[in-house]
């Protein structure tokens, strides 16, 4: 039996998916953009089309067992910009602007002619090509450069990253490396939003379509956090800026390893909820 738009819409609703889901996916079904919203619910009644309704049915199923709509829609808007992104890679959240937009704001106060980034853990490469996009566009009336690497130890992850920087024209150089293993350059700014997630914490069940190597770091969450603090500023030109983010509650924790380490203006960030979600500090 054919359905309407708005039936579909009803039984994708009654597996679970919320409102604005079921709509994203029938939107994707019929081939339009996410942006037609207000389209598909003026034509509430018109019949779903056959071929349409499998495809439909087909996605929320996969939406229903928890599947992110990213992974599903094969995209994820994050500053702007539209990055692919598929199972090989976590999925762009919208905290994470809080680092980009930290990250820009001491690359722009820099007085070099040419301002290097490196992005540690780049996985979509969202945070590398962001800083790439916005810098080449915000640094060109001033006759600047910007030099920005992105370091990651997953090659399926770089091969995503390095995609995404083609598709959206961003100058950015991709190293294959555990953290700083392979890199020889000094920085203005390194940020990172590295795995943050205790082993232990029972939210991780939820996170199963993820790659959990890119969320997790030891008992408590920590242990990449410290590696990067410890070995960050052999590679941070005089003055330059550590960001990271980091869990909702270690803030506190983050800051007091900069502090040991011997960074100085250490201080947070808080994202889009009010919460410190990036700690930084400045190497001299």
């Amino acid at each position: 039996m054919t359905a309407t738009y708005q039936q579909a819409l009803q039984a994708a609703r009654a597996l679970g998916l919320d409102r604005l889901d079921a709509q994203l996916l029938l939107l994707h079904a019929l081939g339009r953009p996410d942006t037609d919203r207000a389209w598909l619910l003026a034509h509430d009644d018109d019949l779903l089309a056959e071929p349409a309704a499998a495809v439909f049915r087909r996605l929320s199923l996969r939406r229903a067992t928890g599947e992110p709509l990213a992974y599903i829609v094969a995209y994820k808007d994050f500053f702007g910009l539209r990055f692919g992104v598929d199972a090989r890679v976590l999925v762009p959240r919208p905290d994470t602007e809080t680092l980009v937009q930290w990250a820009l704001d001491v690359a722009e106060k820099a007085t070099p002619e040419s301002v290097r980034v490196l992005d540690l853990g780049t996985g979509s490469g969202a945070i590398a090509v962001a800083i790439a996009v916005t810098l080449a566009k915000n640094l060109r009336a001033g006759a600047r450069a910007a030099t920005v690497h992105a370091v990651d130890a997953s090659a399926a992850a770089l091969a995503v990253a390095s995609g995404n920087a083609a598709a959206l024209q961003a100058n950015v150089q991709f190293i294959e490396s555990h953290w700083f293993e392979k890199v020889s350059g000094h920085y203005h700014v390194i940020a990172s939003n590295p795995p943050y997630i205790a082993s232990t914490d029972p939210h991780l069940s939820a996170l199963t379509h993820e790659p959990l190597e890119a969320l997790t770091a030891g008992p408590d969450g920590l242990d990449d956090l410290r590696q990067i603090i410890t070995l960050a500023p052999a590679h941070l030109l005089p003055g330059g800026w550590l960001l990271l983010e980091h869990g909702y509650d270690q803030a506190d924790t983050v800051r007091a390893l900069l502090t040991h380490r011997g960074f100085t203006q250490i201080q947070s960030r808080q994202d889009l909820a009010g919460i410190a979600r990036c700690s930084g500090g400045q190497w001299f």
